[in-house]
């Protein structure tokens, strides 16, 4: 897709948001504005409003229609919480436990398996005619926008607008801008549903406007590529599609746990002292949907529970402050017993624990540092 795609989903792409230890405002896709946030509504801008102006005679020169800019740009405007948020990213230095913590959670999973209960004739459709295994449609699924309840529903117009305009990354985002107009214009969707994730990513599979443009499909038949709707038929195709062109194989897995019958393939650690992985070409092909392993080999795993598989069996090593998963999750649920809530315990620490640990420690007159420690856990009970 061009760009790496983590910075754009709402899914696993942001996942120190979606564990326990944080929250996101997306929920699924609906009218302009509604359920946003002050910052992700449009803010004046003069500057903003000349480089539409500007970027509008560009438009026209490469065959958007006046009307669809008119329709397109109606209601829009600059979104100065995009601007924020694209200031703030960071690569999260997660492990690979933690990664796996939240991309194959049990809630992750059992909504995973219910999902593909519920949609078995439709993936089963797409794995006969793209090759692509059924389960890993449905673990990017629910990577990308958790089976589609995070889908966005911020104005995919305003928000490529304002990051073009921004300039940081310009001509990537002017590029996006211009796709969007140019779907507006083929007729998938009318201007009021066309809405994603802060940075224009859309749909139940995450897709950016150009990605869009050259894999997405019409499923249904019904002569639009809807990737937006509660339907989530089209864009299930559209990631099987993506996932074929870029040189899936059928019939072979993503890879597995090495010593649990993972086919041959290269051999990867991603976390020292964890879990192995051999890993195959169609481990590779994930990536191409986010260059990431921890990505991928989230797909994998996710899909291989939606399957039926377990939890991997090789453990992982201590964190850096000698903490198990076991020590951490005992460590959320003690604080939470203790009035300092974690917003649940999944063994991640994330800004949730680290504000309840910071409480905690000031409650007992000891420097707020918000770090966990063998000690703050015997000091729990």
């Amino acid at each position: 897709m061009g760009m790496t795609r983590r910075y754009f989903g709402l899914g696993i792409a942001a996942i120190s948001l979606t564990a326990c230890n944080g929250t996101t405002t997306q929920g699924p896709s609906s009218p302009k504005s509604t359920g946003l946030p002050d910052d992700l509504k449009p803010a004046k801008n003069a500057g903003y409003d000349d480089w539409v102006a500007s970027f509008k005679i560009r438009a026209q020169e490469r065959g958007i229609s006046s009307t669809t800019l008119s329709t397109g740009f109606r209601g829009t405007g600059y979104l100065p919480g995009v601007v924020k948020r694209d200031r703030n990213q960071t690569e999260f230095s997660r492990t690979l436990e933690d990664y796996l913590a939240i991309a194959a959670s049990d809630e992750r999973v059992s909504k995973g398996r219910a999902a593909f209960a519920q949609h078995q004739t439709t993936l089963k459709a797409l794995e006969a005619q793209y090759g692509v295994d059924a389960e890993i449609i449905t673990a990017i699924w629910g990577l990308e926008s958790f089976y589609g309840e995070r889908r966005g529903n911020v104005p995919v117009i305003s928000s490529t607008s304002t990051l073009a305009f921004d300039g940081r990354r310009g001509a990537f985002f002017e590029n996006q801008l211009m796709a969007a107009l140019n779907i507006l214009q083929s007729g998938d969707i009318p201007a009021s549903r066309l809405t994603g994730s802060w940075a224009g990513a859309m749909g139940h599979t995450q897709f950016i406007p150009t990605s869009y443009q050259a894999f997405a499909v019409d499923f249904t038949g019904d002569g639009r590529r809807d990737i937006w709707s509660d339907d989530p038929t089209d864009a299930l195709a559209s990631t099987a599609a993506y996932l074929q062109r870029n040189g899936w194989t059928r019939g072979v897995r993503w890879g597995g746990e090495v010593g649990e019958g993972a086919p041959a393939g290269s051999i990867i650690q991603p976390q020292a002292g964890g879990p192995k992985f051999a890993v195959t070409s169609n481990f590779k092909v994930i990536k191409r949907y986010n260059n990431s392993d921890a990505y991928a080999i989230g797909v994998g795993h996710l899909a291989d529970r939606i399957g039926g598989a377990g939890p991997l069996r090789a453990s992982f090593p201590p964190d850096a402050n000698g903490l198990t998963k076991d020590d951490r999750i005992a460590l959320q649920q003690r604080l939470t017993a203790k009035g300092f809530d974690t917003d649940g315990a999944d063994g991640v620490i994330g800004p949730n624990t680290t504000k309840a640990i910071s409480a905690y420690q000031s409650s007992k007159g000891l420097p707020a540092t918000g770090e966990p420690s063998q000690e703050l856990l015997q000091s729990l009970g």
